[in-house]
């Protein structure tokens, strides 16, 4: 479901009293109009279900030695990554963010802090693009021996649509605005003279996820994309007559 609101404020400005060789401007500027220049800023927002999920997990082991910690690591992480392709991840979609190795310290009273052992950890970034199957992929990266979830966040695929409808809201309140200005002051909208926009915004939406063993039932760990919301402001001149 596609939602669109808009908010405008407008400025009137007077150009008849501009000489004509004063409406010559400089490169960059705005080629003034004769008549009245209405100008409105306007929001278009686009609220829409996301269709892409990106999950950040992976596993933290432990061992006496770093050498060890990483072994044991590298064996469940291999492990991980062979259940994330056969949940119908792509190796394109897989992308390692953090490899890590720390000392793992007790601190005495007096005494120089003291080695016990190391943790390594190892994490990657998943793109799930079929976002139902978000929760059975963080199944089987536990089941597989992940034990690391840092959390899922929601996205769209295809950013650029949701911003398009958004472009499209905006200005059509734009233009809507413009013609109840016009009418107001006993004036037609004559002409665009400028557009400019001022950005689009589309967050991810996070989601925290907490997950560190596998469940025995059948039932995949439950996750809900809810809808993101997609924000576009215009600027737009307009000439009234």
């Amino acid at each position: 479901m596609q939602v669109m609101k808009a908010a405008a404020a407008f400025a009137v400005l007077a150009a008849a009293a501009i000489p004509p060789a004063a409406q010559a401007q400089t490169q960059g500027q705005v080629m003034l109009a004769e008549g009245t220049l209405l100008t409105v800023n306007a929001d278009g927002k686009s609220e829409a279900r996301p269709d892409m999920a990106i999950v950040n997990l992976g596993v933290t082991t432990e061992g006496q030695t770093a050498a060890a910690a990483l072994a044991e690591n590298a064996r469940r992480m291999t492990a991980l990554n062979a259940a994330l392709r056969r949940a119908g991840i792509a190796e394109r979609d897989i992308q390692t963010s953090n490899v890590s190795v720390y000392p793992q310290q007790v601190y005495g009273e007096g005494q120089a802090p003291r080695i016990t052992g190391y943790q390594a950890n190892n994490s990657v970034t998943v793109k799930v693009r079929n976002i139902d199957n978000t929760g059975r992929v963080i199944d089987a990266a536990v089941g597989a021996g992940g034990n690391t979830v840092n959390g899922v966040s929601f996205t769209h695929a295809d950013p650029d649509a949701q911003l398009d409808i958004a472009r499209r809201d905006a200005i059509a309140e734009a233009r809507r605005r413009a013609e109840l200005y016009a009418s107001a002051l006993g004036m037609r909208v004559n002409r665009i003279v400028s557009v400019s926009e001022g950005g689009g915004y589309a967050p991810p939406m996070p989601v925290p996820v907490e997950r560190f063993a596998a469940q025995d039932s059948a039932a995949a760990t439950p996750v809900s994309p809810g809808e993101i919301e997609t924000r576009v402001s215009v600027n737009v001149m307009f000439e009234l007559r």
